[in-house]
């Protein structure tokens, strides 16, 4: 066990004309005395320590160059002054009553000022078709979705495909929910883990984002006694999509019959989804 003790030394050292006094610790155990610890009275910082077998002086200049400081002090280089330039001259003048001499400026002035600002030239900007899509991890094709916006909200749905736009395109099949061929954003569907192989569905070249587009129609001028008479034309699908859709349906109806679990899936994407009272979504495992 070491026992402390210590002993205040006040002594003198004379160090660049001024004479500093110093307190020195002297720190001491039970085994004989080895060093002394010198520490300024006024900042109480260590100048030096020596050993009383061997003396070492640390001094601050030695301190100094020991802790390398002068690689931390701000090196501030002096400012240098450049000469001005002249902005004007003296040129001289014939002539005996022109005064012999004239000051010119070096840089004249524009003597043309645009009333508008130049239109400056800006990076454009990608368009909506450029930008990089996204799709989560768990939408895949094949994968059975929950729709739950739209008039076809609370129906199971196939995942096809991702189209260009980053929409997706789903089917009930439309033998079975009554779901049709339809595009629907992926912030409105929960992904389950049940997938159906949908690697030998081959789908219509035809399906893409025009397919689905509709035509929007120019209104006719109104004319006297038109007013109540026009009504809104109500969506019919067309003969096309009709073809389209039997031909998906059966490929898809007989990718579900190769599923080990057939006759529980048809259930499963007919039955409507919904929650029950005590039943929270965030606690549910799709």
């Amino acid at each position: 066990m070491y026992i402390y003790e210590s002993i205040e030394i006040i002594t003198t050292f004379n160090y660049s004309e001024n004479i500093f006094k110093f307190r020195a610790i002297l720190s001491s155990t039970t085994a004989p005395l080895t060093k002394v610890h010198v520490r300024c009275q006024q900042c109480s910082s260590f100048f030096f320590r020596f050993n009383i077998g061997n003396i070492t002086w640390l001094l601050p200049t030695r301190m100094y160059h020991k802790k390398s400081i002068y690689k931390f002090t701000k090196k501030v280089a002096k400012p240098v002054k450049k000469d001005k330039k002249p902005l004007t001259v003296e040129k001289p003048i014939g002539g005996e009553k022109n005064g012999g001499k004239r000051v010119v400026m070096l840089k004249k002035h524009k003597n043309y000022y645009p009333t508008q600002d130049k239109i400056k030239k800006r990076p454009a900007k990608k368009c909506f078709k450029q930008h990089s899509r996204y799709l989560r991890p768990t939408l895949t094709p094949g994968t059975v979705c929950i729709v739950l916006a739209g008039p076809h909200k609370g129906k199971r749905v196939v995942l096809l495909k991702q189209l260009e736009s980053g929409l997706l395109l789903v089917t009930g099949p439309f033998l079975i929910n009554a779901c049709p061929l339809r595009r629907i954003n992926q912030i409105y569907v929960i992904g389950t883990k049940t997938k159906i192989d949908v690697s030998g569905v081959k789908l219509p070249k035809n399906l893409d984002d025009a397919y689905f587009r509709r035509e929007k129609k120019k209104r006719a001028k109104k004319e006297e006694g038109d007013i109540f008479s026009t009504k809104k034309e109500t969506y019919k699908a067309s003969e096309q999509r009709k073809a389209d859709q039997k031909v998906v349906d059966k490929q898809l109806i007989a990718a579900i019959k190769k599923h080990p679990d057939r006759k529980m899936l048809f259930t499963y994407l007919s039955a409507m989804f919904g929650l029950r009272s005590s039943q929270y979504p965030h606690r549910l495992q799709f």
